[in-house]
């Protein structure tokens, strides 16, 4: 890995990744890629998650599209240096914010979404203008390995490597010194990858998870919130999904009207068997498949069930499943869950939602739906987390203009649109000067008098009288 890490830095050391025309190429092949490639990307996807190809196209291939083209439309604007005030105390100059790219980094991807979360970062990073190793996840292997034949064949193969394998190789990778890592996955992967970056002082972005709220309030238009919030639930690789909803907060009066409406969606959604639907993605893998069972068959939580529960564990696959009034301190309310489970938690006012969400972790999103335009606002200024949508589910992430990232344990750093390109950018502050002043303006140096120290003292504080005297020497030494 070391020698494979200096030959990309030896790449990027020769400049060959600064200049526009470079980086547009490298997006174009991007493109290129997705748009040749379209077949093969849905096999592999369907291949390591059974996901549906209309869900693989939306949430997969078309985001990925759009945020290319994106990238390609705005890149020049984006690496535009930023001219900004100079102060009376430097004058005569001008002041400049000029990206430039980080270097060398390491993007190490999800398995849930396996092809977006490798293309998005690298989009971005390429936009900056960086070499690269990309790290697909091992748990989704055919797209893994989707990247290792395919990628080399539209991209500059001396400034973008892609690299494969388990734990070995990425403890491996983590070993070397890179300029940035990012980093998307769980909370427990992304604390060794902090402290593996702390080693070498290393930056990092993580995009974690967490558990994302959806409060519900009574006055909603019932029908359509509930189709709303189950595409953003089951509709996202079956719950499996950084974003998705992972607990329900309503009334004790509303919570029955909810589960009914549920139980209605689900059956249109998905059938009378839903195992057997052909819209639902299976869970990726034995190990998740039993770490969701266990939530299921933890002590006094079977009778909480009122929908769903079946699974098929020869095919991976667990119906949508709701729960109502599971215990606060069970597994599956400790837990992100991460799969098609979904408790309700009923409260006395949904005010006290607020405090419920707050006493935990800060999720990477939380959900409202309400009519009222009040609790709305209450909801945005109290609830902390990555982003908040209101009356939807999942839609802020299609956005370029809005950053995606979490907040606190949900992660740190942000992407997308031009989010993406200032993660991997470095901001450089640049101050010129002229020298047709310096003559004239002695009472930055030695030797200090009183009379300079005042000169000085409102020069600093922005005094324009104050300039005039030292420009001209009108004050004495």
């Amino acid at each position: 890995m070391e020698t494979l890490v200096n030959d990309l830095r030896r790449s990027f050391q020769t400049g060959k990744t600064m200049p526009y025309e470079w980086r547009v190429a490298q997006m174009e092949g991007i493109l290129r890629l997705m748009n040749e490639r379209e077949k093969e990307i849905m096999e592999a996807l369907w291949t390591d998650l059974a996901k549906p190809r209309t869900e693989a196209y939306l949430h997969e291939i078309s985001l990925s599209k759009a945020g290319c083209k994106f990238a390609l439309k705005e890149l020049k604007n984006w690496m535009k240096p930023e001219k900004v005030p100079s102060l009376i105390a430097t004058f005569s100059s001008t002041a400049q914010i000029v990206p430039e790219p980080l270097g060398v980094v390491l993007v190490i991807s999800a398995w849930n979404y396996p092809f977006a979360l490798t293309i998005d970062p690298l989009i971005g990073a390429v936009a900056a203008g960086n070499a690269m190793v990309l790290k697909p996840s091992e748990v989704a292997p055919s797209t893994s390995a989707f990247f290792a034949k395919f990628l080399p064949q539209y991209v500059d193969t001396s400034c973008i490597q892609v690299v494969e394998g388990g734990v070995t190789e990425t403890t491996e990778l983590l070993e070397q010194k890179w300029d940035k890592i990012f980093y998307t996955g769980s909370g427990r992967v992304g604390r060794i990858v902090m402290a593996a970056a702390a080693k070498h002082l290393t930056p990092v972005a993580l995009e974690l998870g967490g558990k994302c709220p959806v409060v519900f309030d009574s006055d909603v238009n019932l029908k359509v919130a509930v189709k709303r919030m189950a595409i953003g639930k089951w509709g996202c690789n079956n719950g499996q999904a950084c974003i998705a909803p992972d607990y329900i907060i309503t009334t004790k009066s509303f919570a029955p009207k909810l589960v009914d409406a549920l139980k209605e969606t689900l059956k249109e959604f998905y059938g009378e068997n839903p195992l057997e639907s052909a819209d639902l993605s299976r869970i990726v893998s034995s190990n998740h498949f039993r770490r969701l069972t266990d939530f299921l068959d933890e002590e006094n939580i079977p009778e909480k069930i009122v929908h769903g529960g079946g699974r098929d564990e020869k095919h991976l696959k667990i119906a949508p499943t709701v729960l109502l009034d599971v215990p606060h301190d069970s597994l599956i309310m400790k837990d992100e869950i991460f799969g098609p489970l979904l408790p309700i938690i009923t409260v006395e006012k949904l005010e006290d939602s607020f405090d419920l969400i707050n006493s935990r972790p800060k999720p990477l999103a939380a959900y409202l739906f309400s009519k009222n335009k009040r609790l709305e606002e209450k909801f945005v200024q109290k609830v902390s987390a990555g982003g908040i949508l209101i009356n939807d589910v999942a839609l802020h992430v299609a956005n370029p203009h809005l950053p995606f990232g979490g907040v606190g344990e949900s992660g740190t750093g942000a992407y997308h649109g031009k989010f993406s390109f200032d993660a991997f950018s470095h901001k450089k502050a640049v101050l010129s000067r002229g020298y047709a002043t310096e003559m004239r303006i002695r009472a930055r140096y030695p030797p200090y008098t009183h009379h300079k120290q005042i000169i000085l003292r409102r020069v600093i504080d922005g005094s324009f009288i104050a300039l005039f005297l030292g420009l001209f020497g009108l004050h004495r030494d």
